[in-house]
């Protein structure tokens, strides 16, 4: 089991979301776990250049408002069988 560090979530795989945008430098940045539909509905939400301006931390993704529907809703589904 993995864990996503934007849902706070377990579940099987996740992937490496770079907190700074590798198109915005951040190649050998910092990066964290995420789970496949959290880095989704980031790069949905998002452009790069906001990414790289204000979200470049897990918290502060995770308090922003544009976020906050998802967290409460994903944070109450099995993610696993969810298809993004």
């Amino acid at each position: 089991m993995a864990h996503c560090n934007l849902c706070e979530r377990e579940v099987n795989h996740t992937s490496k979301h770079h907190l700074l945008p590798k198109s915005r430098g951040g190649k050998h940045t910092e990066t964290t776990d995420l789970c496949q539909p959290c880095h989704k509905t980031i790069h949905k939400t998002f452009k790069n250049k906001i990414l790289a301006k204000f979200y470049t931390d897990i918290e502060t993704l995770r308090k922003s408002p544009e976020l906050e529907t998802y967290l409460s809703w994903i944070k109450k589904r099995n993610v696993e069988k969810l298809k993004f």
